[in-house]
């Protein structure tokens, strides 16, 4: 009898531990910086339960995170905080130049009937026995440092052996020009495949930006891509500034026809372009872009190889960007390095960049440099620009 009262105790044990860590509200993945400008930017990360969410941001002095209470901002829209699993809160009125200290908080959401609300435990990033989060908005700056890769279709050591060229103390932001997973399956499977290594090697404090890739458009995970990649226009086509540079990325949406057998009906991407050059045609009339001494595009397909997507890119962006005085386009996608100059219907170089290399840009009010180097650090080629005034 006192054996199984024994073994009774020890099963309820057993199975109250598993269902309390079944239950136990965790931070699934962690935050990474998106969307930076001089005076906003966006965090987002993911929780395993539904909660609401905030960031509470601090100084960067010689304070502790605990020696006083930390302004609040949370996850919220239409006046309500924000109930989901995939967190984003937007932190505006920033000073530039200058670095934050942040953490990010949510509490779990157990139940939610009418206007009564029950709440779980809560979950937070450690500040206690680790250095709080960092970023740094830009400022008005003679020198920016970033660095470029793409189709890294979820090789997390190449992707780890890439950043490891770049100087990430001295980088000020990186892109991810498309196609860092060969389809969007899941949520877990996107993150797996490259945005855990990402957000472990730097872009918790660093900034990331994202030209979509066609590879990202497919699996039934790719509609939901843009919840998890917010971008300053509300669009996976933006436009950003840092330093002298004005940055327009574009996306270039599928390489085949809507009507491929591939895409089973569910692409619109022809319509989906001709609506982004209507867009393009805009963004290059702004003060931003009219007064960058360098004028950069990123598009993940370049306007070359003879595919429908690539085709339709220089049908429709290419006019806009010659007329508007781009000075280089920055694509993937063929999977090899490529070097074009500037031709009859393309009056700016267009630099491809293999899946194997890792392009690392320096703007300078002389000149920017683009160098192409690969996994071991050694240069594979260069270009440079010089500035339009």
């Amino acid at each position: 009898m006192k054996s199984k009262t024994l073994f009774i105790a020890l099963f309820l044990t057993i199975f109250s531990l598993n269902v309390f860590s079944q239950d136990k509200i965790t931070i699934s993945h962690q935050p990474y910086i998106q969307a930076l400008t001089d005076s906003s930017l966006s965090i987002v990360w993911v929780t395993n339960k539904p909660a609401v969410a905030w960031v509470e941001i601090a100084p960067d002095d010689q304070s502790h995170f605990y020696a006083k209470e930390r302004p609040k901002l949370y996850a919220a829209k239409y006046g309500y905080k924000t109930v989901g699993t995939v967190h984003q809160v937007d932190l505006k009125d920033l000073k530039p130049g200058t670095k934050y200290r942040y953490r990010v908080y949510n509490q779990e959401v157990l139940k939610h009937q009418g206007t009564r609300v029950q709440y779980g435990n809560f979950v937070a990033t450690d500040v206690y026995s680790k250095e709080a989060l960092t970023f740094t908005t830009p400022k008005p700056s003679d020198k920016v440092s970033f660095a470029i890769l793409n189709d890294i279709h979820g090789k997390n050591d190449v992707l780890t052996n890439l950043i490891g060229q770049a100087d990430m103390a001295k980088t000020d932001f990186v892109v991810f020009n498309g196609d860092m997973v060969d389809a969007l399956i899941s949520e877990d499977q996107m993150f797996n495949g490259f945005m855990d290594t990402a957000i472990k090697l730097f872009a918790s404090e660093k900034p990331m930006y994202y030209s979509r890739g066609n590879h990202e458009t497919r699996g039934p995970f790719a509609v939901a891509y843009p919840q998890y990649f917010p971008t300053s226009s509300g669009e996976l086509y933006y436009m950003f500034t840092q330093g002298e540079a004005c940055f327009i990325v574009l996306d270039g949406g599928e390489d085949k026809p809507d009507t491929d057998i591939e895409y089973s009906g569910i692409v619109d991407m022809d319509f989906y372009r001709v609506q982004q050059a209507e867009w393009l045609a805009k963004a290059v009339e702004s003060p931003a872009y009219k007064n960058a001494r360098y004028k950069i595009v990123i598009c993940h397909m370049p306007p070359m190889g003879g595919w429908h997507g690539m085709i339709d890119i220089e049908r429709q962006f290419v006019p806009i960007l010659n007329k508007a005085g781009a000075q280089i386009m920055i694509s993937g996608h063929l999977h090899k390095h490529v070097k074009q100059m500037p031709t009859a219907g393309v009056n700016f170089p267009i630099l491809v960049n293999s899946n194997v290399n890792l392009v690392k840009a320096e703007i300078t009010p002389q000149k920017a440099v683009f160098k192409v180097v690969d996994q071991q650090g050694k240069q594979v080629d260069e270009i440079s620009l010089n500035p339009l005034r």
